[in-house]
């Protein structure tokens, strides 16, 4: 008789600096080995672990969302305090409930939103290069946030997708973008139904040339429908970007 396995959902919080990305390599450490080790000790038993996203080398998450399955009856305060006990102090387990079978952390998802992050001014910062990007000249976030609407809605993104990108197209739909101020931070927050290998990155990279003024805010729109990668902007460092929500259809009770 075929033993019962449970499927647990989880919610991750990561500082990204030292991890060579979410997915498992030869290389290490990756935030998913490091968390299928420590889920392994609590359920005693080895456990495979699958993301909502492969953030890259670099790249942190607020809340990224995995599940597994495990035969072990746990309840979800041994799987968030036994896990963390396993863990490194950047990657915590926020929590955990037990979802349907047919629940999938990557393919069930609706959308993902992720934000960027720069401390804009002449001096590079020492406490917040953890989690920003840094750029000395003064930026016009209005013009960036006016050139960023033309890549709402559904469009190739090839302009904004790295040599090495897998995904089978770069049809992708954005359903919102802003970029915001508040001091010396400039924010970019950037919400679709999935992304392609440094995507974000490359039109963050895109839309800085516009906030310094070296380009027009049309230049967007025109890389968009050139679908040529060479043309865009260089590609933003990882240490700006941060997963900070994957949405899921309300049926699962995924926490927001």
């Amino acid at each position: 008789m075929e033993q019962k396995h449970d499927r647990i959902a989880l919610g991750i919080e990561y500082d990204g600096s030292r991890f060579l990305g979410w997915q498992t390599q030869a290389q290490s450490p990756t935030v998913q080995s490091e968390l299928e080790r420590a889920l392994g000790m609590v359920a005693a038993h080895p456990v495979t672990v699958h993301g909502a996203g492969r953030t890259d080398t670099g790249v942190h998450a607020a809340v990224q969302v995995a599940h597994f399955d495990s035969p072990c009856s746990r309840d979800s305060k041994a799987w968030v305090l036994g896990t963390n006990t396993h863990l490194p102090d950047d990657l915590r387990v926020l929590w955990a409930l037990p979802v349907a079978d047919d629940f999938h952390a990557r393919f069930s998802a609706i959308s993902r939103r992720y934000s960027y992050r720069i401390m804009n001014r002449p001096v590079r910062p020492a406490l917040a290069r953890i989690n920003h990007g840094w750029v000395a000249r003064p930026l016009d976030e209005g013009l960036m946030h006016q050139a960023a609407q033309a890549l709402l809605g559904e469009h190739d993104f090839s302009a904004f997708r790295a040599s090495a990108c897998q995904a089978q197209h770069a049809v992708r739909r954005m359903t919102d973008i802003s970029v915001t101020r508040e001091g010396k931070i400039v924010t970019f927050s950037i919400e679709g139904n999935a992304f392609l290998h440094h995507m974000v990155r490359n039109i963050v990279g895109s839309l800085l040339l516009v906030g310094k003024a070296e380009k027009d805010p049309a230049w967007i729109s025109q890389l968009l429908v050139g679908r040529d990668r060479t043309r865009a902007g260089p590609t933003a460092p990882a240490a700006g970007l941060t997963l900070q929500q994957v949405v899921y259809p309300a049926a699962f009770g995924i926490p927001e």
